[in-house]
């Protein structure tokens, strides 16, 4: 059975949500390692404080989840064995190109080559 057009584009927003929000979340988590508390319960719970206290981190944290949300959504009428794989390399893709444009350092040519094999992955959808 293959996907609806409408499936498809969920997908595609799935993996957006997910690729394009990981970067931010890279920089909205910065400094939470310099949360210095005696015992790992109180160091867990500072460190959470740290994160949802920081708009930084909460806002693409949203984003994300809304991804899952609709990732889960769109499992009721998509093959696993299809979601999987796309979302996941796609998301892979958004997630080097946005954090390229941020200026994040992504691996130089082999990383590029590397992902040249991921993008063909879409094509096989047949609509």
């Amino acid at each position: 059975m293959s996907p609806s057009a409408g499936d498809v584009l969920c997908l595609l927003l799935v993996a957006i949500l997910w690729g394009v929000t990981n970067p931010f979340l890279r920089r909205g988590a910065e400094g939470v390692e310099r949360v210095k508390v005696e015992g790992r319960v109180w160091k867990l719970l500072y460190e959470a404080k740290f994160l949802l206290c920081n708009y930084r981190y909460v806002i693409p944290f949203l984003l994300n989840q809304s991804g899952s949300a609709v990732f889960y959504l769109t499992l009721a009428s998509t093959d696993l064995s299809l979601a999987v794989p796309v979302c996941n390399s796609l998301a892979l893709v958004f997630t080097m190109v946005t954090g390229k444009m941020l200026g994040e350092d992504i691996g130089g040519k082999a990383s590029m080559k590397c992902l040249s094999l991921v993008v063909p992955l879409p094509a096989t959808l047949q609509l």
